[in-house]
């Protein structure tokens, strides 16, 4: 039972019509103001009356009170509702459990929804920069799959233009053996040095990106060698992190479906010549022109970003297609989905540009390709496991599964770094933060989680259960925060943010902590150890459930 909706739902039965309570009624902040409270401080100007008379006027009328609610109390302007306990805990209890260890995806609903993150370029290392899109994104395909949608991951790579004529230049000019990925940055970096120097260099590589785009097979075969060992190197890191996708069509894809757009275009009579060039005036909208065709007939970002959204709708048919990527693009998104409104697509709308902010390491500087100075991904999950390593190595020396555990706590600990805090935010990563094991981190996470297992591997609750045992303030608090989760995960979908769900796994197990300082779980009080296992198996299953929809594994033992 959703409780709060239940309760507003019994409230407004008890509401004069000229007054709404919708999104009033929530969780007390503090529990021993009642679980429920209602402010009447909106209410005073519709109903005429002080807030502490209309919450006496509530009180008042609430005689026939639900089975679940155990009592009113009207104090200062605040309806506070107190919840009965032990009906609660069994309801929770026994849903939860019912659950089983996993949480099971929810029934399909039948739609799909397309989230466009990662996007790697071709040739390029996979850095730190590109941890916000990838962990953002693949933590909202998990959760939108969890709540039955068909989710749809989309790695648009970075596969087309000028850059790789750039790099095949440098290749022939300078390679030497079998190319690798750091041989492909040196040389990248490379031609920018050399070109500052030689403007000819620029001319050899639109030379060789105009062969890439006639199909040229010396241009081709070597392009596609570069791709190849791009997707293997970043398949290595994709893997580390629990990263899928269902397709890998990046920008080249769309080479073939540019002209029936700009035609498409002129038809609608959206383009005009501007210097030369082809745009779509977009002054009325507060916003420069979308830039179409170059002056020399070029294609752009957003003449392909067009092509691929009328795609993936033909393809797909979305309710929502999402694109994971960087504020700095806020304007070109803005843009293309106006275009795409005023060519008549009513699902414009439907396409959201998820936005986050930058990722940097503290005493990294700033991160450029072109000068040289990137921060591997892959070494920064490295350090981190190796870290965590000479953590267990001190802690715990005698832990079996020593090395696959410090992986699972490396790799947690700088995936929740990206994840644990809004994703507008400019995030400044520390591994030895992201590795405390006491703060609110992916380690603290994992530590509450294996705590429970262990607990559980001593005893287990057997017979039968008194769920009067779970009335305190220290166990209903979780009790409550349990019977949240799935609205929990909900949130987090609707506003594209994982971190409303990694906060709620700090809370939980904070609330756990509290509860396992506070209450001994394994005793010889049996009425009250069955019911404490039973929460504490809820808590586990909980928390692993969630970690797994914000990429954590969840170790049994640390």
């Amino acid at each position: 039972m959703d409780f709060l909706q239940e309760t507003e739902k019994y409230i407004g039965s008890k509401c004069p019509p000229e007054a709404d309570i919708s999104g009033l009624v929530g969780y007390s902040q503090d529990i021993k103001n009642g679980d429920v409270c209602m402010p009447c401080f909106k209410l005073a100007k519709a109903l005429h009356a002080s807030p502490v008379a209309i919450a006496d006027g509530f009180k008042s009328r609430m005689t026939d009170l639900p089975s679940f609610i155990l009592k009113a109390e009207s104090v200062n302007g605040y309806l506070n509702i107190f919840f009965d306990r032990e009906a609660l805990s069994r309801s929770v209890l026994e849903f939860t459990l019912g659950r089983g260890e996993k949480f099971a995806p929810m029934p399909s609903n039948g739609e799909t929804i397309c989230i466009d993150y990662s996007s790697v370029n071709i040739a390029k290392p996979f850095h730190i920069g590109h941890l916000s899109t990838t962990v953002i994104g693949g933590s909202l395909y998990r959760i939108f799959k969890f709540l039955g949608y068909n989710a749809v991951g989309i790695n648009h790579l970075g596969d087309y233009g000028t850059q790789f004529g750039k790099l095949i230049t440098a290749y022939f000019k300078w390679g030497e053996g079998e190319p690798t990925m750091d041989s492909l940055l040196e040389l990248y970096v490379r031609f920018h040095k050399e070109a500052e120097k030689d403007e000819s260099l620029n001319d050899e590589a639109r030379m060789w990106f105009k062969k890439i785009e006639d199909g040229d097979s010396v241009a081709l075969s070597i392009f596609e060698k570069f791709k190849e060992i791009t997707l293997k190197e970043v398949g290595k890191v994709y893997d580390r992190l629990g990263i899928k996708f269902d397709s890998y069509d990046g920008e080249s894809f769309y080479n073939d479906k540019l002209a029936p757009v700009v035609e498409e275009l002129k038809q609608k009579n959206l383009l005009v010549k501007s210097d030369g060039a082809m745009v779509v005036p977009l002054d009325e909208y507060g916003m420069p022109p979308c830039l179409i065709l170059k002056s020399d007939g070029a294609s752009l970002y957003a003449t392909r970003d067009l092509a691929c959204a009328i795609y993936r709708k033909k393809h797909y048919d979305f309710k929502k297609n999402l694109y994971v990527v960087a504020y700095q693009q806020n304007l070109h998104f803005n843009q293309v989905f106006k275009v795409l409104e005023l060519m008549g697509y009513k699902w414009a709308s439907d396409c959201v540009h998820v936005p986050f902010g930058m990722v940097s390491i503290e005493g990294a500087g700033s991160l450029s390709t072109r000068s040289g100075n990137v921060v591997k991904l892959a070494d920064v999950i490295d350090k981190a496991v190796e870290k965590t390593k000479e953590i267990i190595a001190e802690k715990n020396p005698d832990l079996k599964d020593a090395d696959k555990t410090a992986e699972d706590i490396g790799v947690g600990a700088v995936v929740f770094g990206a994840l644990s805090g809004s994703r507008i935010k400019d995030i400044v990563f520390s591994l030895d933060k992201a590795l405390n094991f006491d703060g609110e981190t992916g380690p603290y996470l994992q530590y509450t989680h294996a705590r429970c297992c262990s607990i559980l591997a001593k005893a287990r609750a057997s017979g039968k259960v008194n769920y009067g045992e779970l009335v305190d303030d220290e166990s209903f608090a979780l009790i409550r925060r349990l019977n949240t989760f799935d609205d929990t995960v909900k949130a987090a979908a609707e506003r594209y943010e994982p971190s409303i769900l990694s906060r709620y796994l700090i809370d939980l197990a904070q609330e756990f902590n509290k509860f396992y300082i506070g209450h001994r779980i394994i005793s010889d009080d049996l009425s009250a150890m069955n019911a404490r296992l039973m929460l504490t198996e809820a808590v586990k299953n909980t928390l692993r459930s969630g970690m797994e929809l914000i990429l954590l594994r969840a170790p049994e033992k640390m």
